[in-house]
């Protein structure tokens, strides 16, 4: 047995090494026989270099996986991005959101990433999660469902496995995971509706559901998250809903997990033994491989192992091949995600609108802090400058000038909440004029904290909405007309 196939580590694209910073961790994984990767960052063209070259040297084909909620565009330089899932929810139109989910696979396929972890298939049910908000479909579990069928339909069509996430659901969570071990104290009969989804994915022949790093007492008295609990992966994901696909774990770095083991070896072990198939980011990839050599036949049935590795090897076998049609970052593709972005923005209130003249563009970046920066806030202005306004960025507005106050206010890990922070707030209503218009980076909801008369939402903070939410603009530009709440 090559018990190397269970180990799934990270690489992380570096803006002053590329990928050469990982040469050490990257021949040590192919020397123990990994299944495969989770890829974060890179230019595109970096990133089909090295998936070729992980490819080539590998006695297995590997599968190779990236986050890609938002489109390859998410993480590869020069490849497409899509709204968040939240802003293609608000859309209602079930095409579009299998066509998202058929460009993202087709242009990860030309990229040699063959294993997307998306859709998101947990319902945004709790105001006050602060992991899930606008990366959710929506906050009715039948609505949720629809699209999350859908998106995996229009994967398929594109050549890539499709993994839905977080089973059974992170969507009622008051924590984030990656920082602590949430605790849902909801019955039986409210988790199972929460299940819909995953239901709809199973429907949808899923190829995997990553776990979630949440407990559940309703579902497992241990206390247990789902990652480590056998009565949540193996007999109601397997044995009630019927799911076979791989059940991959979330992050093994995470809190979440750690707090539910005593270390990350541990937290594998129990993992594989409880249901999962693949371990996801496991830093430590000898230490966790020696300790899963340990419990074989003591803490994990040997013939657990064997039904873990026959599923990897049977989805990295179904995209072994590359497809032949291998483009990415194609124009017409961006003109669609635009113009989808595009109509995602959403008036909150008044009639937010662009004056004629110059103006001056203050931003509130409620989203610092973590181990990772947000994306760059410079399109926004870009974009208006692109289409003629005369924009400027300023620290201190003149009362005087037209203002336009850019809030930016997206789900982020570690971040800690959902919401507007208090010093975000205050800064917005110390600045505001009567005729400011107020864009919202976040969910639409937020805005009800944020002063202002006329306010609108472009969903997150990413460079494809910065660019929608500036169009959006000037498409309405001299406009004062009343436009009704969509």
């Amino acid at each position: 047995m090559n018990l190397g196939r269970l180990l799934f580590p990270a690489i992380r694209w570096d803006a002053a090494t590329g990928f050469a910073h990982a040469r050490g961790l990257l021949d040590d994984a192919l020397d123990i026989g990994v299944g495969g990767f989770i890829l974060f960052g890179g230019n595109a063209e970096a990133v089909r270099d090295l998936t070729r070259e992980l490819q080539a040297r590998s006695a297995h084909p590997l599968l190779i996986a990236a986050d890609l909620e938002r489109g390859a565009g998410q993480q590869f330089t020069g490849a497409t991005p899509l709204p968040p899932l939240a802003a293609i929810g608000a859309l209602a139109d079930l095409e579009v959101t299998r066509r998202a989910g058929e460009l993202t696979a087709r242009e990860a396929r030309a990229l040699g990433v063959n294993w997307i972890y998306a859709p998101v298939a947990d319902v945004d049910l709790e105001l006050r999660n602060p992991i899930v908000g606008t990366r959710s479909f929506g906050s009715d579990p039948d609505t949720v469902a629809r699209h999350v069928a859908a998106w995996i339909r229009g994967c398929h069509e594109g050549g890539a496995l499709a993994c839905a996430k977080h089973f059974p659901g992170h969507g009622r969570t008051t924590a984030d995971s990656h920082a602590e071990l949430p605790r849902v104290d909801a019955s039986a009969s409210e988790l199972d509706a929460d299940l819909a989804p995953f239901r709809a994915a199973i429907d949808a022949r899923v190829d995997s559901m990553m776990t979630a790093h949440v407990a559940y007492p309703a579902l497992d008295e241990s206390g247990a998250p789902a990652t480590l609990s056998h009565d949540i992966l193996t007999r109601l994901g397997r044995e009630k809903l019927g799911f076979d696909g791989l059940f991959v774990t979330d992050a093994l770095n995470m809190a979440g997990v750690l707090e539910g083991a005593r270390d990350e070896s541990a937290a594998a072990v129990r993992a594989i033994a409880a249901g999962c198939d693949a371990l996801l980011h496991p830093e430590d990839i000898i230490g966790v491989l020696r300790a899963i050599e340990r419990a074989i036949g003591a803490q994990i049935p040997a013939d657990r192992v064997q039904e873990a590795l026959r599923r990897i090897d049977a989805a990295a076998t179904r995209v072994r091949e590359v497809p032949a049609a291998a483009e990415y970052g194609c124009t017409g593709d961006l003109a669609w995600a635009t113009q989808i972005a595009i109509e995602s923005v959403r008036v909150v209130r008044g009639a937010p609108h662009l004056p004629t003249g110059s103006l001056q563009v203050f931003t509130v970046d409620d989203d610092v802090g973590g181990p990772f920066p947000p994306p760059a806030r410079n399109r926004f202005v870009e974009a208006l400058r692109d289409a003629g306004i005369d924009a400027r960025e300023t620290d201190e507005p003149d009362a005087a000038e037209p203002l336009v106050i850019a809030v930016y206010s997206d789900i982020r890990a570690w971040k800690g909440r959902p919401g507007l922070s208090s010093r975000a707030v205050d800064v917005v209503s110390r600045i505001i004029t009567t005729d400011a218009v107020v864009m919202l980076f976040g969910h639409p909801r937020l805005a009800a904290d944020l002063p202002g008369d006329h306010v609108a939402a472009a969903w997150g903070g990413e460079w494809l909405m910065q660019d929608a939410a500036a169009r959006w603009l000037v498409q309405r530009a001299g406009s004062r007309t009343l436009i009704e709440r969509n």
